[in-house]
């Protein structure tokens, strides 16, 4: 069993308590008795005595004096960091990528004990590996120092450190979105990373077994990540209040997290936001159709509670049926089943309630169900209590009002894909600029893609559509790409200020540099 206490000013330190992690897999075979264990365990303290069957590790949680502790480490070594060369603060990417590689299989199966299917953990390690490639980081390192030459002086773009970087990643995807972090690291940041309660033990393997030695291989002062863990509103509540917080990376609701982000600016901290998505994925009547079903059926990874997978589509009209047919298909073979199964790709639904609101809405607003709708148990048969959702395609008929429909205008965090064909109505013969005004209008702004063989529309959606942190064309629409960034986006997915999420230089900021030439006292000739 994995037992990471908190990691505060480069030593271990006992929390309060531990909070002890399931097996997804065991929950789902026995959810009354591996839930019993668990509190049976956190009640006792200490080191667990007795039956720890389906129970894959503990987290320290820390108290409020572990969390004030854990920022004025950060604080103090946060001025040596920083002054470590450029170069080697550098090394912490291709180091960190080189630790993936080797803790991998580890990593892939701590991931899926917290309930991630397979082959949603094998996609979220591949951001990670992206992330950390010598490719994104070289581009890094171009934009962190930028050196020019005149007869006169001698001048500099430099980006300088914010300070103390707190993160606090979502529970559906702790482990991987709290990597980003990292990146902080890489500008002269210290860092404070909270585990989530309900999923620590990610991050918690993330930070003591890659992160750590890292650094400590780099010379690191103590201080420079600290690891804690608790919950999330009274943490939030100290790092605003703390003199010694620059950023805050903030994951989760849109509601929550812009307001959040306004309480950030009025407390004079920095706010780097990652909320909700509602990506549109389009296809045009010249697409790859294969292509752009399998591309749509990402829809359903971890059962659409990944806030980067296409949400809703625009279909054209010439190719809709045939698309959906090829769509509905691919649905029928979806599965519920036990994460570790490299053939599962759904997992159980937080928000069922929410589901069949949002469906009986797309129903009353004419929607026709092409599949799905069900609640399902693990062997995907339909049940009233089954942790499951069978993979739902609704067909709008419209572009128009589509947006009066919950399931195209709001975020859906479960497996229900709205796919819009245009009428009629529309305009076919401007159809075009109707689709990008559409996908211009969406309230959010993560990932936006198209599918299409035309090179005219090709250009026309990539210099048209501003909406979005990230544009995909003809490719998976949520792979990633080395250079370009894994998360951000517009709107009420990043707030005002969101753009293409890099922490590097989110978390630092532009200074320029003159020094006239021949100013220098004792420098050589």
């Amino acid at each position: 069993m994995y037992s990471y206490a908190q990691y505060i000013a480069g030593q271990d330190r006992p929390g309060t308590r531990w909070t002890y992690c399931p097996d997804a897999g065991a929950f789902l075979t026995d959810p009354r008795g591996t839930f019993t264990r668990k509190r049976r365990l956190e009640r006792a303290g200490g080191d667990p005595d007795g039956d720890t069957a389906g129970i894959v590790g503990r987290v320290g949680l820390s108290s409020a004096d572990d969390v004030t502790d854990a920022l004025l480490a950060a604080h103090r070594a946060q001025p040596e960091w920083s002054s470590f060369d450029l170069d080697t603060r550098m090394q912490l990417g291709p180091r960190l990528h080189a630790a993936l590689k080797k803790h991998y299989d580890e990593l892939l199966s701590i991931l899926i004990s917290e309930g991630h299917p397979r082959r949603l953990a094998e996609w979220e390690i591949a951001g990670l590996l992206t992330g950390s490639s010598e490719e994104t980081v070289s581009f890094y390192r171009s934009q962190l120092e930028q050196r020019f030459d005149d007869p006169h002086r001698t001048l500099a773009l430099l980006r300088k450190p914010d300070g103390v970087v707190c993160l606090n990643p979502p529970q559906n995807a702790a482990a991987s979105n709290s990597f980003l972090g990292t990146a902080s690291l890489g500008a002269g940041n210290t860092l404070v990373v909270k585990a989530p309660r309900t999923a620590p033990l990610g991050v918690a393997f993330i930070y003591r077994e890659l992160v750590v030695p890292v650094l400590d291989e780099l010379g690191a002062p103590p201080g420079t990540v600290n690891l804690v863990s608790g919950a999330t509103r009274p943490m939030l509540r100290q790092w605003l209040a703390s003199p010694y917080v620059n950023d805050i990376m903030f994951f989760g609701d849109s509601d929550v997290g812009l307001e959040f982000g306004n309480e950030c600016v009025a407390h004079g901290k920095k706010p780097v936001l990652e909320l909700s998505g509602n990506d549109t994925l389009v296809v045009w009547n010249d697409a790859d159709l294969d292509g752009a079903a399998e591309a749509l059926a990402e829809c359903f990874y971890g059962s659409g509670q990944i806030c980067m997978v296409p949400k809703c589509a625009v279909v054209h009209p010439d190719v809709a049926d045939a698309l959906l047919e090829r769509l509905v298909t691919r649905c029928h073979g979806l599965r519920p089943g036990y994460p570790g199964d490299p053939d599962v790709l759904l997992s159980p639904v937080w928000k069922m309630d929410r589901f069949h609101e949002v469906l009986a809405d797309a129903r009353g607003h004419g929607g026709r169900v092409l599949c799905g709708g069900q609640r399902v148990d693990v062997a995907g048969e339909a049940s009233l209590t089954g942790p499951f959702l069978e993979p739902t395609v609704v067909r709008i008929a419209g572009l128009r009002d589509a947006r009066r429909v919950r399931a195209v205008r709001e975020e859906t965090f479960f497996p229900l894909l709205a796919v819009v064909v245009p009428d009629e109505r529309d305009g076919i013969g401007e159809l075009m600029d109707e689709v990008i005004a559409f996908v211009n209008d969406n309230e959010y702004g993560l990932r936006n893609s198209l599918w299409s063989g035309d090179d005219k529309v090709i250009d026309a959606f990539v210099r048209r559509v501003s909406n979005a942190g990230l544009l995909k064309v003809n490719e998976s629409h949520i792979g990633f790409a080395p250079y370009l960034g894994t998360h951000g986006g517009t709107g009420r997915t990043g707030g005002p200020f969101g753009e293409l999420n890099y922490p590097i230089l989110r978390t630092s900021h532009l200074q320029g540099v003159s020094v006239a030439k021949g100013s220098r006292r004792g420098a050589p000739e």
